[in-house]
């Protein structure tokens, strides 16, 4: 898998990243979705992990994604900035057309 990150969305990324964790976590969020198959892929911070994580490529972070939610995430993603928000896609179509930069936080 990997992950390319755009100059802006790097931009945006550190800006929010305030407390200078290592580690940017693509996240597949299920909290008030219903269920553990309902959700939507958005963005964490982390300064390490568990075996529960793997890396991914990536062109400007050391990015991780959760071993039981890789089947969230395609082979291959961008991390852009449209609008002012955050846009995670793939080849085969966007994963979230929108992850508002205050909704990053830490886990």
């Amino acid at each position: 898998m990997e992950l390319h990150i755009t100059p802006a969305a790097k931009e945006e990324l550190e800006k929010r990243n305030i407390n200078q964790n290592r580690y940017v976590v693509l996240w597949y969020d299920t909290e008030g979705c219903g269920c553990g198959v309902n959700g939507v892929p958005t963005i964490r911070f982390t300064n390490g992990y568990t075996n529960d994580y793997f890396e991914i490529e990536s062109d400007s972070f050391p990015v991780l994604i959760q071993k039981h939610q890789k089947v969230f995430f395609a082979e291959s993603m961008k991390l852009d900035v449209i609008n002012g928000m955050l846009r995670l896609s793939s080849p085969e179509g966007i994963l979230n057309p929108f992850i508002a930069p205050q909704s990053i936080c830490e886990i």
